[in-house]
């Protein structure tokens, strides 16, 4: 299968590049990047067409920014080239445009591509359905200080497996954030906290505080590596798979 890698200027797309470049990827080759500003120095085919790559890759990986992303997702459902989407910042509308254009192509989407990540999201999920709405539930997240969106796509999917474990839509019970005379918590919401500073590359943790006692789930990223990593694991897992929308958890099974 060849790849091709979308935004591989960016800070995981680079990691992209080199993790196909040493060709320890079984039956995954690099077609290119696609950048707004190509590096003409780079040892690979580069373009700022994205139409261009499409045509070239079988696949295609996506860390670019919600408006690129949207225009990529058109590309794919009308060229049928497979998708794998690590873009954050996509909205609910995103979401739903991406379910769409999965009706003609394969496409992955996960707001974060760590295989731990997904992993604690179902233990999230499982842990607000075991619990009741007296525990309370916050998110906190913290990345470095160039990160634009918050709180982060990761931080939100948290949230949303802590709603999906108690039946309940996030929408309807999230504080996204406390200042001033907030009053009293409403039993059964679900907050969040957001810190940004330094080169932090990504920790989370979803607490679950109970009477006398707390339960703490947390990740912590060290190296953007596991990202890009995550992200080939999926094209790999994508590239034998049928029309629709698929997730990191249906790679790992949970």
């Amino acid at each position: 299968m060849k790849v091709g890698i979308l935004g591989c200027a960016g800070r995981v797309g680079k990691i992209l590049i080199n993790e196909l470049q040493s060709g320890a990827w079984k039956g995954l080759t690099l077609a290119g990047g696609f950048a707004r500003t190509p590096d003409e120095n780079a040892d690979y085919f580069t373009t700022n067409d994205a139409k261009i790559l499409f045509e070239q890759s079988d696949i295609l990986i996506d860390f670019t920014l919600p408006e690129a992303t949207r225009t990529h997702i058109n590309m794919a459902a009308e060229m049928g080239k497979k998708l794998v989407i690590g873009t954050t910042g996509l909205t609910a509308d995103d979401e739903a445009f991406i379910g769409k254009a999965a009706q003609k192509t394969a496409i992955l989407y996960a707001a974060n591509m760590s295989l731990g990540v997904n992993l604690l999201l179902a233990l999230v999920e499982q842990a607000a359905a075991s619990l009741d709405p007296s525990w309370d539930i916050e998110i906190f997240e913290s990345h470095h200080k160039h990160k634009i969106d918050a709180p982060s796509g990761t931080a939100l999917a948290f949230g949303k497996a802590a709603a999906k474990g108690r039946k309940v839509n996030l929408d309807d019970v999230i504080t996204p954030a406390r200042h001033g005379n907030t009053g009293q918590r409403e039993t059964g919401t679900i907050g969040f906290s957001v810190a940004r500073g330094g080169d932090v590359v990504g920790e989370h943790t979803a607490f679950f505080y109970g009477e006398a006692e707390r339960i703490e789930l947390t990740h912590i990223a060290r190296d953007r590596k596991i990202f890009a990593r995550g992200a080939l694991k999926a094209a790999q897992w994508l590239a034998e798979k049928p029309n629709g929308l698929y997730s990191m958890r249906d790679v790992l099974g949970v």
